[in-house]
């Protein structure tokens, strides 16, 4: 009689007729889906290779857990995967880095009245109800450092260009605490702030396009550190020498090596390691085994990377 119940409970679970707030036994085999971008850049280069490198680890580790994980090049591409991990692969546990927040709130918000157990990884819903549990790095401190420091260095006084991300939760997060800190620097003047979807190569065309119109910078802010490649780049094919400092973001092991290093224009950078990703399909697929639950928000910290730490926060073997 208890087999035929535990069958009975495992197939309303598979089917998603339980709620999200549902009771999952820890002989109940979870089945989680991760949905993230495709390696665009290297960051999501280091999502993808973490993502999957936590597949491998804990399908090893627990027989009663089996990972999916399915990359998109888009928004409308991951809609299209989440229905497929719902109908086709019945998950009952969702691991989802959102390519962008807005398009994919409600999306996600469908995979959870189905009774999948939702976690979302650093790119936030724009409504928190479509999400079980948030786990990101800090990305307040992710903007805050940077401003801090290029104040410092700047003294208190001279021009900075952005380049934000993509608009996102996280991004608007970062920005916020950015121009927060520099409220307190009348002397500091944004000249201008772009979007270069955290890509080199659209980093490298933004900055070609201040260093055409602005004829004198002190300091860039690219928030990530792909884009600080491009801006570097731009930098010296215009041969510029007004610009003192170049602040990345995400610790990167070619940006940590530079700061290692001493280079001229990236001295500093901020801590943002992809292995988050690892760590929410780990502590979502551990606690969903034992019919647990995460905290409702998980905040991995984000740390100022100088030469005097820098050796700490180089992994030469990582792919980011």
């Amino acid at each position: 009689m208890k087999q035929v119940i535990r069958a009975i409970g495992a197939g309303m679970l598979a089917l998603g007729i339980l709620s999200s707030a549902g009771i999952a036994r820890a002989d109940d085999k979870v089945t989680l889906g991760v949905a993230i971008p495709t390696a665009d850049h290297g960051f999501t280069g280091g999502i993808v290779w973490w993502a999957n490198k936590a597949k491998a680890d804990l399908e090893k580790a627990h027989p009663n857990l089996k990972v999916i994980v399915k990359t998109a090049a888009g928004s409308p591409e991951q809609a299209n995967q989440l229905q497929d991990l719902v109908t086709v692969n019945r998950i009952n546990a969702l691991v989802i880095f959102p390519f962008e927040s807005a398009s994919l709130t409600q999306p996600v918000a469908q995979v959870k009245k189905k009774g999948v157990y939702v976690t979302v990884v650093d790119r936030g819903l724009t409504d928190t109800s479509a999400q079980d549990a948030y786990v990101a790095g800090d990305n307040t401190a992710f903007g805050r450092i940077p401003a801090e420091y290029l104040a410092k260095a700047l003294d208190g006084r001279g021009d900075i260009v952005a380049l934000r991300g993509i608009p996102t939760t996280l991004d608007n997060e970062r920005w916020s605490a950015f121009t927060g800190v520099l409220k307190a620097y009348p002397k500091i003047k944004i000249l201008d702030a772009k979007y270069a979807n955290w890509n080199r190569d659209d980093a490298f065309k933004v900055m070609q396009d201040y260093l055409t119109r602005f004829k004198h910078i002190d300091a860039v802010w690219a928030a990530d550190d792909d884009m600080a490649v491009g801006v570097l780049k731009a930098i010296d094919q215009a041969k510029r020498s007004d610009i003192k400092i170049v602040f990345g973001g995400a610790g990167s092991k070619g940006m940590v090596k530079n700061v290692m290093d001493g280079a001229p224009l990236t001295k500093a950078d901020v801590s943002y390691s992809p292995k988050f990703i690892y760590d929410a399909i780990k502590l979502t697929a551990e606690a969903r085994l034992k019919g647990e639950k995460l905290p409702a928000t998980t905040i991995i910290p984000s740390v100022l990377i100088t030469k005097e730490n820098a050796k700490d926060f180089y992994f030469p073997d990582s792919p980011f």
